[in-house]
């Protein structure tokens, strides 16, 4: 099987003026991604996600690795992170070249396991699992006010079972979001909090003191992802776990952040992190570590899939039956047709529990007319 085409997809959905919703560092206005399909010479498909605008992607791939794909088993595609850290030298481990490698990886793991008619789960090997437990992430910040306990009532009567809220504006409103959230779960929820790097190191573990309370399961991004010392003070000074990666790229910056004990929990974003293959060298160094592995998801269908397969391959080391800890999987609340209209069969994160696609491949039917109203062109 070789690979005779690569096309780059950009998506754009605009929400409704007046809509806006973000974190604490400002409002987002549109969701938007890249998907890259890739086809074999018996017409195959395979779909990945690079979440970085469709122009960049575009041109990276044109640029540096299209002639390096056509022709190409798919069953070459982990070489592709090595080869853009030694290839393009000065910049390979960049955010945009990370990106297009993430979505052509993904889209190669999907023709492999297509080939073999078994899902990707299965290949990437560690863990076994057939269902993962879905988080809501909610309670954005919003331009349009509204009751802070909506969303999270909404996530309840939804079934979800655990919650990220997003804080990181003061610490005295960190206290009442958290509060709130924790009354509407109930005690005995996993509750995360995301403070999208907008603090210093001191605000940060102020704002850590005013929920210490309320049973945090992580503290994610304290502190931009840059600020390694930040993390390093924050992580001496705090008793919550704390979790990053959603803005680090390949395996080196996570290896940073395990080897220098900076994080509790790793969050490698399929869609952005180098792909499937990266991950699992990604989850390979923070198991080894003992570091907790749970996948950033910020992105399309396409992207969500892939890290419900790779959710499903994490191993359990070091526990065993005897201590229960769930795999939790970042499900966005937030309206995106880009999650939940792109395939011929939506994923459903309600009810308290997703189970992992048993589909050859990703194990999904992308909505070609969906794609199309979508398309940025």
């Amino acid at each position: 099987m070789r690979i005779t085409d690569i096309e780059v997809i950009g998506l754009e959905y605009e929400l409704p003026a007046g809509s806006g919703l973000g974190d604490a560092r400002g409002f987002g206005h549109s969701r938007a991604t890249t998907l890259v399909r890739l086809t074999t010479a018996d017409g195959t498909v395979g779909w990945g996600e690079a979440f970085a605008p469709g122009s960049i992607v575009q041109a990276t791939v044109d640029e540096l690795f299209r002639d390096r794909v056509l022709g190409m088993d798919p069953c070459d595609s982990e070489g592709l992170a090595i080869d853009s850290y030694t290839d393009q030298y000065h910049f390979g481990g960049s955010a945009f070249v990370q990106a297009a490698v993430s979505g052509i990886d993904v889209a190669c793991w999907d023709l492999r396991g297509t080939e073999a008619g078994r899902p990707v789960s299965r290949f990437l090997g560690g863990g076994n699992r057939e269902t993962v437990t879905p988080y809501a992430s909610t309670m954005y910040f919003t331009e349009r006010d509204r009751p802070i306990e909506e969303p999270m009532r909404e996530a309840v009567e939804e079934g979800f079972s655990a919650a990220k809220i997003k804080i990181g504006r003061d610490p005295a409103s960190d206290r009442r979001r958290v509060r709130t959230a924790r009354e509407m779960l109930g005690d005995d929820a996993h509750l995360m909090v995301d403070m999208n790097g907008n603090y210093r190191p001191r605000q940060a573990i102020r704002s850590a003191r005013e929920i210490a309370d309320y049973d945090i399961t992580w503290i994610e991004e304290p502190v931009p992802p840059e600020n390694v010392s930040g993390y390093r003070e924050i992580k001496r000074r705090i008793d919550q776990p704390l979790a990053a990666g959603e803005a680090h790229y390949g395996r080196f910056e996570f290896k940073r952040l395990v080897d220098n004990r900076l994080v509790d929990v790793v969050q490698p974003n399929l869609a952005r992190c180098g792909g499937l293959s990266e991950a699992k060298t990604i989850a390979a160094l923070a198991t080894t570590e003992n570091v907790a592995v749970r996948p950033h998801v910020w992105n399309s269908a396409v992207g969500m899939t892939a890290a419900i397969h790779f959710a499903a391959s994490v191993p359990e080391y070091p526990h065993t039956r005897n201590v229960p800890e769930p795999m939790l999987l970042e499900c966005d609340r937030s309206p995106n047709p880009l999650r939940d209209a792109i395939l011929e069969d939506p994923l459903d994160p309600t009810g308290g529990s997703l189970a992992v696609p048993q589909g050859p491949g990703l194990g999904i039917d992308v909505d070609e007319d969906a794609l199309d109203r979508y398309r940025v062109d």
